[in-house]
């Protein structure tokens, strides 16, 4: 099985007074890159959340955002005054300069961090046992996260298997058309020797010699055979499962590579219609292997 890195989940949790929310984006990335949000006073389970969602996600950029509400009645807040002390000063050294307003007091409080929940209102034990709470919620996300992008990822799966399946058939064709180059460099050659009234003086051996030598660089079939075992290890990774976003992605460069050959070496129109329809099934595996764990 495969997974998308691309899908959004929410969990919900509630105490006696307390009610709070988990809700986890994903979109694709380069490796795991996690972004907390937390409300004021529940900074100490950034770094537990984070050890949550490295166990189940791979790569991807994730933002998981916890949402927190006293059920129970208002929740209690108390002024950072050291933070609003400093501010106080900091706003003194900019007095009576040209165009500085003099700070207010409900813009300093609407600062953040200022004003901010009061711990005190739970002990030690009640502390712990709200944040084991949330932590457990945030695993539930992150598991129904995990689920959507299995989900997203077995789709990926069913477009990829197909596209595999047009690059064969398009392989197939650059292999028929390749039959007819050595006829088709011959005629070139021919014509363009008689072009320039040269081709008396050739004779047939050396005619059917430069053919063969023109004809050995445009031939593609080691080009044909390599497409082929790459496609072959695609085949292996998508049913390994996994975090094989990365070799996948390594894959396409390859099958890219080959695609650009075959092009250069076109020496009739089928050939190039073949080699052009091989980089856009690249293209368009390439477009969906990005958003692979």
């Amino acid at each position: 099985m495969i997974n998308s890195m691309t899908g959004f989940s929410r969990a919900r949790g509630a105490s006696e007074r307390f009610e709070w929310s988990w809700e986890i984006r994903s979109v694709n990335g380069r490796n795991l890159d996690i972004r907390m949000r937390l409300p004021a006073g529940f900074e100490r389970i950034d770094r537990e959340g984070r050890q949550i969602i490295t166990r189940h996600l791979g790569r991807g950029n994730v933002s998981a955002a916890l949402n927190f509400t006293d059920a129970g009645g208002q929740t209690a807040y108390r002024i950072n005054d050291a933070l609003l002390d400093q501010l106080c000063r900091i706003s003194a050294d900019f007095e009576g300069r040209p165009g500085v307003v003099q700070a207010r007091l409900d813009g300093l409080l609407a600062i953040r961090g200022v004003v901010e929940p009061d711990e005190n209102i739970l002990d030690d034990e009640e502390r712990k046992a709200l944040e084991d709470a949330m932590l457990l919620t945030l695993e539930e996300a992150v598991r129904d996260l995990n689920e959507v992008r299995g989900r997203e990822g077995a789709a990926l799966l069913a477009v990829l298997c197909g596209l595999l399946d047009d690059l064969e058939r398009e392989c197939a064709n650059a292999a028929t058309a390749a039959a007819d180059q050595p006829a088709a460099i011959r005629d070139k050659l021919s014509r363009l020797l008689s072009e320039i009234g040269a081709d008396s003086a050739v004779s047939e051996d050396r005619l059917a010699q430069e053919v063969a030598l023109l004809a050995v660089k445009a031939d593609i079939r080691e080009e044909l055979d390599r497409l082929q075992a790459h496609v072959a290890a695609a085949r292996e990774l998508l049913e390994q499962g996994g975090a094989i976003g990365r070799k996948f992605d390594f894959l396409c460069q390859e099958f890219n590579r080959e695609a650009n050959t075959i092009c250069s070496k076109a020496q009739v129109l089928e050939l190039t219609r073949a080699g052009l329809a091989i980089k856009g099934i690249v293209d368009r595996i390439r477009e969906q292997v990005q958003n692979i764990e």
